[in-house]
């Protein structure tokens, strides 16, 4: 791509992001439905002015790694491991429950092949943890109790599927599954998160020294953004997903951070706040470009909308989709409203879903009618989700007003 038809390409994936994420939040309904609905319409499902290329995909990529940064900075850390064991039974349910119910509805129901019924469990496994974060910061819901079980079970979520995923791609290619390199890759992860957020932490407290002794205003989001790009590039090489070295780094650098087994680093309050404000308009300027790449890449025109099969699969697997989801999250020990709200979070499939839907497309496993109703099931539950999840927190809020919220 040229450089001025990039530019042009980006000059309207901005303008249609901020035009529909204002519209839809006058309307009362999240901003980044808004902005999801920004790139079916400039993209190649309706008016097609924007096509998805790498270079978008890199801005993507950079964009949903700095929301899950802002998302850690502001997360506490306390609260959430409190509410770990809670996560990983939701993030275990949430991951189980698709899997096995999606496989036997498409192979026994539908009489499709193991290994193409294997993707289709494994698709709804996902859950977006940028749609998710996105819509509990827009409503200040991601530091109440219900927020920190749903981010810890979406991080889980987001690391089973990448092991899911390479056991699945094996398969499809060899016919047989390796679990010793799966064992390898979810090992590589485990030490990730176990020593990331300590180096992450060393690392900034360099950067805040620095910044007192250099007069430079450029010094904070200029090294806080090499950082979270550093992470987010160690994260790919021990095998997990990218963004999660930028949720690693935003951890570290929170203002409620500690590490295990009572060693303790203290935070300067006063630092973790200049990186908050100086790293916001950053955030904010990169992180639509990802939802508007996300739909983008819903390619709608793929749909055949007079097929019977599509119609009758895509809305069963739907009431797969969204109510497995919940089973996780109805084992836990809390009250229904927030049980019900965790349970809803964790529907997203968002670009989780499209990269499985991708791989099962590209390794020849999705074919014509099963592609279109997969894409068809993470649309909706992209686009929709995050407005009920709205929706309902106004009806729940009286129900949860002992939470301390936001924080």
């Amino acid at each position: 791509m040229e450089a001025h038809a990039f530019l042009l390409q980006l000059l309207i994936i901005l303008v249609a992001a901020r035009a529909c994420g204002e519209t839809i939040a006058a309307l009362g309904a999240p901003s980044v439905i808004g902005e999801l609905l920004a790139g079916i319409i400039i993209g190649p499902s309706l008016l097609g002015w924007v096509e998805p290329s790498d270079l978008l995909r890199v801005l993507a990529e950079i964009g949903v790694i700095l929301l899950l940064f802002e998302v850690g900075l502001e997360t506490d850390m306390g609260r959430m491991l409190g509410s770990a064991r809670k996560s990983v039974t939701v993030a275990i349910g949430g991951f189980l429950g698709p899997l096995v119910v999606g496989y036997c509805v498409s192979h026994f129901l539908f009489g499709q092949s193991q290994l193409v019924s294997l993707f289709v469990g494994g698709t709804l496994t996902a859950t977006s943890i940028g749609i998710t974060a996105r819509v509990l910061v827009d409503v200040h819901r991601q530091n109440s109790p219900e927020g920190q079980i749903t981010l810890g079970a979406a991080v889980l979520d987001d690391l089973m599927g990448v092991v899911l995923l390479a056991v699945l791609y094996e398969f499809s290619v060899t016919g047989e599954v390796n679990w010793i390199n799966a064992a390898r890759v979810l090992a590589y992860i485990s030490l990730f998160f176990l020593f990331a957020p300590l180096l992450a932490k060393l690392m900034s407290r360099v950067i805040g020294v620095l910044d007192q002794r250099i007069d430079n205003p450029g010094l904070i989001p200029v090294s806080i953004v090499s950082l979270v790009l550093f992470f987010a590039w160690l994260a790919h090489l021990f095998g997990a997903p990218e963004l999660l070295g930028g949720f690693a780094a935003g951890l570290a650098l929170s203002r409620r951070f500690f590490l295990p087994f009572g060693m303790a680093i203290h935070t300067d309050a006063d630092f973790a706040h200049r990186v908050e404000s100086q790293m916001k308009p950053i955030v904010q300027l990169f992180t639509p470009v990802f939802f508007v790449m996300v739909g983008l890449s819903l390619d709608l025109r793929a749909v055949d909308w007079g097929s019977a099969f599509f119609w009758v699969f895509s809305l069963v697997l739907l009431v797969v989709a969204i109510g497995t989801k919940f089973s996780g999250a109805l084992l836990i020990k809390e009250p229904f409203p927030r049980r019900f709200l965790i349970g809803m979070a964790m529907v997203p499939r968002g670009e989780v879903g499209l990269i499985f839907a991708g791989l099962g497309s590209a390794a020849g496993v999705f074919a014509g009618e099963i592609y279109a109703a997969m894409v068809m099931v993470i649309a909706y539950t992209t686009l929709l989700s995050p407005f009920w999840l709205k929706l309902y927190y106004r009806r729940a809020m009286p129900l949860l007003a002992d939470d301390p919220g936001s924080g």
